[in-house]
């Protein structure tokens, strides 16, 4: 042992003691990695939760990181008690140089303790809609939905936001709080409809479809309502009914999850269409152009 503390003293040209603590220093870290890796496999064979997979190692690979840092720093803190002086002022320079990272530092620390938003939930920062998928020191990440694709549905696109992003952008959060959000569907019928049997059938249908939403509403509205000043005074489904230069317009107003609005506006659609073919007198409105000629009872009308 002494003949190889003198050969590496020798050719590495670090003295014994030196040469101990950095034998200490690598034991710490190998021995933390095959914790890390025997406490994530154990989850792993104990559960197939993607949720709580990810939160263990999530959790794992901010403890144990901190957890390394304390020991390592404890077997060095007298070499480091001769550099303070020299430390005090490289980290002052390093806060001048690094101040982006810094500042996505603390929105990490805002995000996590603060808790804006969270893993599952569906957020827009700025133009940036989506679900996020995974929170880091310096960024989050978020599955991106809309943009060229219609009704909040994922374009398959993983977006990497610096977490800076929350002191700079405002945030919309879509599922904490109140889970759900009003859509509106827009329903176009001929001035020469029977608009009063229209409406009749679509608060029937919108009815049927969002039977059970109110109730779920009231509950969250009053759990949000100990964090948040949120109150509704009617969460059942409305139809409004407005005039628009190509006929009558019928605006559905409901409930809905926002990871549910396209199916909710598919399955509606499906049985507007097989209610109204079943009735003579409703007809869906379109942008036309109505011409008269003087002295004639003949009109022409030409789809525009």
């Amino acid at each position: 042992m002494n003949q190889l503390n003198e050969f590496l003293t020798y050719h590495v040209g670090l003295n014994t003691e030196t040469l101990g603590k950095v034998f200490v220093t690598i034991l710490i870290i190998v021995l933390l990695s095959l914790l890390r890796l025997l406490i994530l496999r154990l989850v792993w064979r104990r559960t197939n939760d993607a949720k709580v997979r990810y939160r263990w190692k999530r959790t794992l690979s901010f403890l144990f990181p901190a957890l390394g840092l304390l020991l390592v720093g404890a077997v060095w803190i007298k070499a480091f008690e001769e550099f303070g002086t020299f430390l005090g002022l490289f980290t002052a320079g390093i806060a001048i140089a690094l101040k982006d990272p810094l500042t996505n530092l603390a929105g990490w620390f805002f995000i996590i303790f603060r808790k804006p938003f969270s893993v599952g939930d569906r957020v827009q920062i700025g133009p940036h809609v989506g679900d996020v998928i995974d929170i880091r020191p310096f960024q989050f990440t978020v599955l991106e939905i809309g943009n060229w694709v219609e009704a909040d549905q994922s374009t398959g696109r993983i977006i990497h936001l610096p977490n800076g992003k929350v002191f700079l952008e405002p945030q919309a959060n879509y599922s904490s709080g109140f889970e759900y959000i009003w859509n509106e569907v827009k329903v176009n019928i001929t001035f020469e409809s029977n608009w009063e049997k229209a409406k009749s059938i679509l608060e029937q249908i919108i009815n049927e479809l969002a039977e059970d939403i109110p109730l779920k509403a009231q509950k969250e509205i009053l759990e949000a309502s100990k964090n948040y000043m949120i109150y509704y005074k009617h969460l059942t489904p409305i139809v409004y009914t407005s005039v628009k230069e190509f006929g009558v317009r019928l605006t559905v107003r409901y409930l809905c999850n926002p990871r549910r609005r396209r199916g909710s506006e598919n399955e509606f659609w499906q049985k507007v269409l097989a209610a109204f073919r079943a009735e003579k007198d409703i007809q869906f409105a379109y942008p036309t152009t109505r011409f008269y000629t003087a002295g004639e009872q003949e009109i022409r009308e030409y789809q525009g």
